[in-house]
């Protein structure tokens, strides 16, 4: 399906979204909102998905969903550098920091957060000025 969707619309237009867990110290990729796991290992997936034409990963921590703790960096900088695509980080954010950290150490090419934004405890414009003023590039 992914080589499928790349082909017909190209690469740009494909995102991938991978839900992960840590399972007995390794990431493995789950669907049904993090209920059933696949076995497959999260690095070989995003790889995969990567060579069959995704043009970009979504990569979500089941772990840290909706606990404001933070991205998962490490899971995060492991497969950006392991993949030629860029990588969306989700779940986690807390504060603006998690944001910068996630840029710098995780490698992330973009980050999202949803409660943080909806419950009003970051503004977005707060949030790019604060990136801004840490030396990250940032979009009007």
């Amino acid at each position: 399906m992914i080589s499928k969707a790349a082909n017909t619309f190209g690469s740009q237009c494909i995102v991938v979204a991978i839900d992960v867990k840590q399972v007995d110290g390794k990431w493995q990729v789950y669907t049904r909102s993090g209920k059933k796991s696949t076995g497959t290992d999260a690095v070989l997936w995003a790889s995969q998905a990567a060579k069959l034409g995704a043009g970009e990963i979504l990569l979500t921590s089941i772990d840290r969903d909706g606990t404001n703790f933070g991205f998962d960096t490490k899971l995060i900088r492991t497969i950006s550098e392991s993949i030629p695509v860029p990588v969306i980080a989700s779940s986690g954010a807390g504060n603006e920091n998690d944001f910068l950290e996630v840029f710098r150490e995780g490698k992330a090419d973009a980050a999202l957060a949803a409660s943080l934004f909806y419950k009003k405890k970051l503004k977005l414009a707060d949030l790019k000025r604060y990136l801004y003023q840490k030396g990250l590039p940032i979009r009007n």
